[in-house]
């Protein structure tokens, strides 16, 4: 049966309303925000925010056909969310619930200052399987579900509502795809038992989408506690090894799903795949070639941005790229690699939704052998490609070309 659209976006919905903040080369909050200071502001930018739009919006402008779904408000932030949508894609699987009060959020961005953000949930809270037609699906080639740690409908009962929607996807047909958040730690989103709902979950799931930290987070939690607190609570990301990677994603494929990436900024994106006997099992949209996606570990450098904006719907820009690649059959190595230049498209701008240029555009950029991060990995084993130009981990087949 052919499959009109080629992704199905789900999950967290909102609109971001983004500040500009003059560059004033301040490091922190703090210098530029205090009690009883006026600080003058750039215009600020209004967009839909969240991964039904981020990866939604920008697989559209990536070429694929794409089909929202979501739960929001009647009211005014509502309307707006919807008018955004009807202009990128299908809204058929948007659901407007008299009485629910839209998602929105602040972000706060100041130039070469880690991003912050005000968020209040509403709708993607009560956001369930009963929200989700699994009509709609069959007609999609890839279910893809955002941010279950912010949508209380989804974590709550050990993670049923989450299971539940993957296993109305998987029976639909679809190849099913997971991105996740990095919840705050104090909230119920955050004290949720994440190993225990993965263990449910991953089964259903085709292509398990976290960061690192995401990843870290969930599986080895007292773990990632105790190396916050040894690193005074800052980011982890340059802490980690290539052994954590390949430690983690290992745990993730065990779990049930059949490949998975680790995002990771600045240090780009890492991949690991299980054996193409799991491949079968894949829905609408299995590897264009499942050999050569077998057993695979690979992690591409990001591409240097000197002069970012924002990394707002960084991660969830890449992951459109990565899949805009993936549905058109592109080899792993040209996944990443796509997968990295949207992201980097997207820092380049405020919003996570106006940087990310066509495909052309973006095949243009990548035929300019754009610079990259230097990611040295020193773990035993891993081999630099320069063909390919990225890591190829101990037993993948690059490592021994």
């Amino acid at each position: 049966m052919a499959r009109e659209f080629g992704v199905m976006v789900a999950g967290c919905l909102c609109i971001d309303i983004i500040p500009r903040f003059p560059d004033t080369g301040a490091s922190a909050l703090g210098e530029i925000v205090r009690p009883g200071k006026l600080v003058v502001m750039g215009p600020a930018k209004v967009s839909t925010g969240g991964p039904v739009s981020n990866t939604g919006v920008n697989l559209k402008t990536l070429g694929e056909n794409v089909c929202f779904c979501a739960r929001i408000g009647d009211d005014d932030f509502g309307a707006l969310t919807l008018d955004y949508l009807k202009a990128s894609g299908s809204a058929d699987g948007i659901r407007v619930v008299p009485g629910d009060i839209s998602s929105h959020t602040i972000v706060i961005a100041p130039p070469n200052i880690d991003r912050s953000f005000l968020h209040h949930p509403g709708s993607n809270n009560l956001f369930g399987p009963a929200d989700v037609q699994q009509d709609l699906v069959e007609r999609c080639r890839i279910f893809h579900f955002g941010y279950p740690p912010i949508m209380r409908r989804i974590y709550e009962n050990e993670g049923e509502g989450l299971r539940d929607l993957f296993r109305i996807a998987k029976e639909a047909g679809a190849t099913t795809s997971c991105d996740m958040s990095l919840p705050d730690p104090d909230t119920d989103g955050g004290k949720a038992p994440w190993m225990t709902i993965l263990e449910k979950v991953l089964p259903y799931v085709d292509i398990f989408l976290p960061s690192i930290e995401e990843a870290f987070y969930a599986v080895e939690p007292e773990a990632f506690f105790k190396m916050k607190a040894e690193h005074n609570g800052a980011e982890l990301i340059d802490h980690f090894t290539a052994a954590d990677y390949t430690r983690i994603a290992d745990k993730l494929l065990e779990l049930g799903c059949k490949m998975t990436a680790l995002k990771s900024g600045h240090r780009g994106f890492y991949f690991k795949t299980g054996s193409s006997t799991s491949f079968d099992a894949m829905g609408a949209a299995p590897p264009g070639d499942p050999d050569a996606w077998s057993e695979r570990e690979l992690w591409c450098p990001a591409f240097s941005a000197p002069n970012l904006a924002s990394a707002t719907g960084s991660g969830d820009s890449a992951i459109a790229g990565f899949l805009a690649a993936y549905l058109r059959g592109l080899s792993l190595e040209e996944c990443l690699k796509v997968a990295n230049c949207t992201g980097w498209q997207n820092v380049q701008e405020l919003d996570a939704i106006s940087g990310v240029g066509d495909w052309d555009r973006t095949a243009e950029l990548l035929a300019q052998k754009m610079p990259m991060n230097d990611v040295r990995i020193t773990t035993p084993g891993w081999t630099w490609s320069d063909v390919h130009e990225l890591w190829a981990g101990p037993e993948d087949p690059l490592s021994g070309a």
